[in-house]
């Protein structure tokens, strides 16, 4: 978008608007430490790697294809490649040729991956129950949901088949 010619005011969040966005920036930094943390100590692995982990482990067969996989979970092919290598190097996780497609891999949940996330599922779950939901009254958790699910909509590409930005 040419913004060159652009000369309307920027839209400035005000006061009340900008200390929830402080609050909501400063809250997610500290989950996502809180819980990388969390699996670092107790599996050897950053977040987004479990998160890969229960992707595989809830896709049919327990395999999806690379481009799914780096679809779903919002990183690069580059970053997926290199998880994905970390992953198969402790035996969690396989790559697999596609058939039907020379150029197409699948990666697939090993047994000792679903064992590792077997382990490690309750103290996730302890995690993130002990950092949010533990913190909030259930009026809160319904609020909480249901205005995620409003951002999310809102955020969600209307295209689902565009080029990404997170795939290149």
């Amino acid at each position: 978008m040419d913004t060159m010619g652009d000369t309307t005011e920027p839209r400035w969040l005000n006061d009340d608007e900008q200390r929830v966005w402080r609050s909501y920036l400063h809250a997610t930094t500290l989950l996502e430490d809180h819980l990388d943390r969390q699996l670092q100590r107790d599996a050897g692995m950053p977040h987004v790697y479990y998160g890969l982990l229960v992707q595989l482990s809830q896709a049919p067969r327990r395999r999806l294809r690379m481009t799914e996989l780096a679809k779903s979970a919002k990183i690069t092919r580059s970053r997926l490649s290199h998880a994905v290598a970390r992953l198969e190097k402790n035996g969690w996780v396989r790559r697999e040729e596609c058939p039907s497609d020379k150029r197409g891999q699948f990666a697939r949940l090993t047994e000792e991956g679903m064992e590792v996330l077997r382990r490690t599922a309750p103290g996730h779950v302890a995690a993130v129950r002990q950092a949010m939901f533990d913190r909030l009254a259930p009026e809160q958790v319904e609020q909480l949901g249901a205005i995620m699910r409003v951002m999310a909509e809102g955020l969600e590409p209307t295209d689902p088949e565009a080029d990404l930005p997170w795939l290149r």
